[in-house]
């Protein structure tokens, strides 16, 4: 379900530094998660989301998170915008 809502998504930000400056800047509306990914890298934008009550969605691959978002490399992070 949460790969197809990610390949569906208008406008999406993928990696961590992007997903802060969205999230920074108030333009997400859910965060989506991979569970294979380092939570020390993801801590940050993490907290941030739950700051700020923005629903996390947690899926189990960051390769396939990274398919839906169409690159060809793993995805962690994938911040769904406005």
């Amino acid at each position: 379900m949460s790969y197809e809502k990610v390949d569906q998504a208008n406008e999406k930000v993928v990696g961590t530094k992007q997903t802060l400056k969205a999230l920074e800047n108030q333009q997400v509306i859910e965060l989506v998660v991979a569970e294979d990914a380092d939570p020390k890298v993801l801590h940050k934008a993490v907290k941030l989301a739950e700051s700020q009550g923005i629903p996390i969605i947690n899926v189990d691959s960051m390769k396939k998170l990274g398919k839906a978002c169409g690159i060809d490399v793993n995805a962690a992070i994938v911040a769904l915008k406005k």
